[in-house]
């Protein structure tokens, strides 16, 4: 039922006419081929039904968690091990779906100057 409520969530945000998001759906189904609860067959049929929003994405870009703390606000998992296998499977998805992604690097101020050139802000 979570991810299921996690989809509509972003599904919803795609019919805004401009949204900044730190969580696509892209995210979505890399939690979901990560749960253990999931099976196999389950996974594949929910990828292949989110995989047709990711065309409403203008920009997609990708940050490694590479040298970011892992931050423990109550909400977030901050085991590491299963924040890279998170990592793996989205960048596996964005190879996979995605043909034009950015990859940003460095400081946030200079992620966010990376973000305005590839916008044209």
């Amino acid at each position: 039922i979570y991810v299921t409520i996690f989809l509509a969530e972003r599904v919803t945000e795609l019919m805004q006419d401009n949204l900044i998001t730190d969580r696509t759906i892209i995210d979505v189904m890399a939690f979901t081929n990560c749960a253990k609860k999931v099976s196999y067959m389950d996974e594949d049929a929910f990828e292949e039904y989110a995989k047709r929003f990711i065309t409403q994405y203008d920009y997609i870009f990708y940050i490694s968690p590479e040298g970011i703390e892992i931050e423990d606000n109550g909400i977030r998992e901050t085991d590491v091990d299963y924040r890279h296998q998170i990592d793996e499977e989205i960048q596996k998805l964005l190879l996979k779906h995605c043909p034009v992604v950015y990859t940003l690097s460095g400081t946030t101020e200079k992620r966010i100057n990376q973000i305005i050139e590839v916008i044209n802000f």
